[in-house]
């Protein structure tokens, strides 16, 4: 499974990278990750013209987008549009953050995940 990971270097510029989660056949129920242990579940809404401008994650999260995509640019002037049932790992608690606005002009639902 991929992931999308954000994360602050050294110098506090965010970067993407392409993270692959291994599954394991579990048989009838399916592929099956190792269990991640987190700490809390929200769920979130924002606005139709959701545009959030420079920002470091609060803490370190996962987010899984349920309703809409979202476009994030990192330090750099990198930019990555992230679509629903995409998942995002945001350890960029540090530096100089990304932007985050909406793809469509319509509310957008999300849940994070604190790991």
């Amino acid at each position: 499974m991929k992931i999308t990971r954000i994360y602050s270097d050294e110098n506090g510029d965010s970067h993407f990278e392409d993270i692959q989660i291994p599954l394991v056949d579990q048989g009838e129920i399916g592929f099956l990750s190792d269990a991640v242990d987190v700490k809390k579940l929200q769920f979130r809404k924002v606005s139709a013209d959701y545009d959030y401008d420079f920002h470091c994650a609060p803490q370190k999260q996962y987010i899984v987008l349920l309703d809409g995509g979202v476009e994030i640019e990192t330090s750099l002037g990198k930019k990555r549009q992230i679509q629903t049932g995409e998942i995002l790992l945001v350890e960029d608690t540090t530096g100089k953050g990304h932007k985050t606005k909406n793809l469509q002009k319509k509310e957008r639902l999300s849940l994070f995940i604190y790991i």
